[in-house]
C-alpha cells in the first residue's frame, strides 16, 4: 500500500492550470484529494447567478453539477465566479470532492488593509496576505474541520523535509525561477509548513501546461491571472477612494527641492519608482520617489534618488531556528518579480530585520514585502518582513 493511501489533503483549487495540475498530481501519488474553492467576494460576483446563494459564511457547496463543458471567459483577476465554474468542472473530471468555502466575510479584512495601506502612504500586497490569513491560514483551520492531513497549492515553490533537520519542513524557491513564487508565501507559519503540499514546485509552466493537456484537464491553454481579484480594472485609486472618498484629495508635487511643480489627485494614485503617469513633464524621465501622506505631497526625482544601500522591516516571519543578531549574508527580495540580490540580514534587540545590500537597488517601496533567502543553493526561505523604510 501506498504511504499516501488514506492520506487527505484539501487542495486550494483557483480554477486555473497550475492548482488544476497539482491536485491531478496528488490524486495520481495516492492521495484522498478534496478541491476546496475560496469564495472571496471579487466585484463580478454581485452580477452573476452562481447559485451561491444559499451558503452561510463558513459554510460550503458540495455540489458537483458542471453548468459546462469548457472553461469559462477569464478576466484578469482571480477567485471569480467563473473560476469557481472551472475548479468544479476539473473536480468532476477528476471525481473529486469539491467544495466552495465562504471567506468572503474574512475577505473584508484584506480590502481593509489594502486600504488603509494606501492611505498611509504605503504599496501594499494583499496576494502575500491572502496566503497568509486566508489560504494557509483560514483554509488550514478548515482543513483540520474535515480531518485532513495536507493542505495543497498550485504554487511554484517547494516544500523539502531533509532529514537532518528532523524531518522539519522548509519553503525554497521554485525550480522554474521565472515563475517563483516562494517570496509571497514568507508568511507562512512555521509550524504549518509540515502540513503544507506544493506538488508543481519541481516543474516549469510549459511542463505544468503539457501535464493539463495531457490529462484533457480543459484548463491547460488557460491564460494565468495577472492582476489583484477585486481591482479586475487595475485601477486601485479608484477603489481607494471609493472605500474612503475623505482620505483621497488633490494635493501638491514637488521636486527633491521641495518646490511645488504640479498637482496630483491624491497620492494614493503613485508608487515609488513610478514613472508612467506622473502628471508633469520635464524633457527628462523622472520617477516617483516619495509620497507623504501627512503633507499629501508626491515627490517626483531621477533615476538616482530611488537608489538604496538598505532597509528596515517589521511584521516579521521567520522560518529558521537561528535568527542572526549578527550581519549574515543572504539574497534579498523586494519585490515579487525581481531575483534575489546580494546582501546581509540581521535582527534587532526590538525584533526589527535591517537589510544591507552589496550594491544600491531601485525603488525599496515601503509596504511590500522583504524575503531573505540562503542555504547551499540560495533557495531556501530564511524569513522576511514588510519594509517600513529604506536607508
Amino acid at each position: 500500500m501506498s504511504p499516501r493511501a488514506g492520506k487527505k489533503v484539501v487542495v486550494a483549487m483557483s480554477g486555473g492550470v497550475d492548482s488544476s495540475v497539482a491536485a491531478a498530481l496528488l490524486l495520481k501519488q495516492g492521495y484522498e484529494v478534496v478541491g476546496c474553492f475560496m469564495r472571496l467576494g471579487s466585484d463580478d460576483e454581485a452580477e452573476a447567478a452562481d447559485g451561491y446563494d444559499n451558503i452561510r459564511d463558513g459554510g460550503c457547496d458540495t455540489s458537483l453539477t458542471v453548468g459546462a463543458s469548457s472553461p469559462k471567459p477569464h478576466h484578469q483577476g482571480c477567485c471569480s465566479v467563473n473560476d469557481a465554474s472551472d475548479a468544479r468542472l476539473v473536480a468532476a473530471m477528476l471525481d473529486v470532492p469539491f467544495y466552495v468555502v465562504n471567506f468572503k466575510k474574512d475577505f473584508g479584512r484584506i480590502m481593509d488593509y489594502f486600504v488603509d495601506e494606501y492611505n498611509a502612504g504605503r504599496t501594499p500586497n494583499p496576494c502575500v496576505r491572502c496566503n497568509d490569513w486566508l489560504k494557509f491560514g483560514k483554509l488550514h483551520d478548515y482543513a483540520r474541520s474535515i480531518d485532513a492531513d495536507y493542505i495543497a497549492s498550485g504554487h511554484y515553490a517547494r516544500i523539502e523535509r531533509p532529514k537532518e533537520t528532523g524531518g522539519h519542513a522548509q519553503l525554497l524557491r521554485g525550480l522554474d525561477h521565472n515563475k517563483d513564487q516562494s517570496y509571497v508565501l514568507f508568511g507562512s507559519p512555521r509550524d504549518r509548513l509540515n502540513e503544507m503540499l506544493l506538488p508543481i514546485g519541481g516543474m516549469h509552466k510549459s511542463q505544468v501546461r503539457q501535464l493539463a493537456r495531457d490529462m484533457n484537464l480543459l484548463v491547460g491553454d488557460k491564460p494565468d491571472s495577472q492582476e489583484i481579484c477585486f481591482v479586475p480594472d487595475n485601477d486601485y485609486a479608484r477603489l481607494v477612494e471609493r472605500r474612503s472618498p475623505d482620505e483621497v484629495m488633490q494635493g501638491d508635487i514637488v521636486n527633491r527641492e521641495g518646490e511645488v511643480v504640479g498637482k496630483h489627485p491624491g497620492h494614493q494614485h503613485f508608487t515609488i519608482g513610478q514613472r508612467r503617469g506622473v502628471g508633469v513633464a520635464f524633457g527628462y524621465p523622472i520617477y516617483v520617489t516619495d509620497r507623504d501622506p501627512k503633507t499629501n505631497t508626491v515627490t517626483i526625482g531621477g533615476k538616482e534618488d530611488l537608489l538604496a544601500d538598505g532597509l528596515v522591516a517589521s511584521q516579521t516571519n521567520w522560518l529558521i531556528d537561528d535568527v542572526p543578531t549578527d550581519w549574515r549574508a543572504c539574497g534579498v527580495k523586494v519585490r515579487y518579480n525581481s531575483p534575489p540580490t546580494p546582501g546581509r540580514f540581521r535582527v534587532t534587540d526590538s525584533g526589527l530585520l535591517e537589510v544591507r545590500f552589496d550594491g544600491p537597488v531601485s525603488a525599496v517601496t515601503p509596504g511590500q514585502a522583504v524575503v531573505c533567502y540562503g542555504g547551499d543553493r540560495g533557495d531556501r526561505v530564511l524569513g522576511g518582513g514588510w519594509i517600513d523604510r529604506a536607508t
